[in-house]
């Protein structure tokens, strides 16, 4: 799927995801529906991750799991909007994501979709800033963790998005 999502460097030359707008706006009461809604758009698309040359594949279960998982269900305010708007660049954040980690998998739950473990993958995104609602020229940066399972056909499957930390820097002025 064509979107509009840049992606630039940063000084330390970290790639993000710029995403364009903040199509989420509410930091109390998300709709998380309509998140879910608009992440099925990407289903059976699949991502070669750069960094590891990895492919992963978009499922039926990304959208349910993004909007119904456990940290997101603790997720508050702008932490939440973050993770609500990130939607629209998650094929952009996973083909720049960097780090790629494992763990096994411990949870019965998961014993089919995950019977080859997880990788964890480590991705920037940044947010427009609004004043008065107005979009600035700044941008705030956030730091988070893609979780990706693996089956026991070896496919990758992206899972969630998780640990979303805002990164305490400047934030970004747009590159125009």
């Amino acid at each position: 799927m064509k979107s509009n999502v840049q992606i630039i460097k940063d000084d330390a030359g970290h790639k993000i995801a710029v995403l364009p707008e903040v199509i989420f706006k509410n930091k109390q009461n998300i709709d998380w529906g309509a998140v879910e809604e608009y992440l099925q758009r990407y289903v059976g698309e699949f991502v070669d991750v750069a960094d590891t040359e990895s492919i992963v594949y978009i499922g039926t279960d990304f959208p349910s799991e993004y909007k119904g998982s456990k940290y997101t269900k603790r997720l508050k305010g702008s932490y939440a909007k973050a993770k609500a708007n990130a939607a629209q660049g998650i094929t952009s954040m996973l083909e720049i994501a960097t780090q790629k980690g494992f763990s096994e998998n411990r949870e019965k739950k998961h014993a089919r979709d995950a019977k080859n473990g997880w990788y964890y993958y480590t991705t920037r995104f940044a947010l427009p800033v609004y004043e008065n609602e107005m979009k600035t020229e700044n941008y705030n940066v956030y730091l988070a963790c893609l979780l990706v399972n693996r089956t026991k056909f070896g496919k990758m499957y992206l899972y969630d998005l998780v640990d979303i930390k805002r990164e305490a820097s400047t934030p970004l002025r747009t590159m125009k």
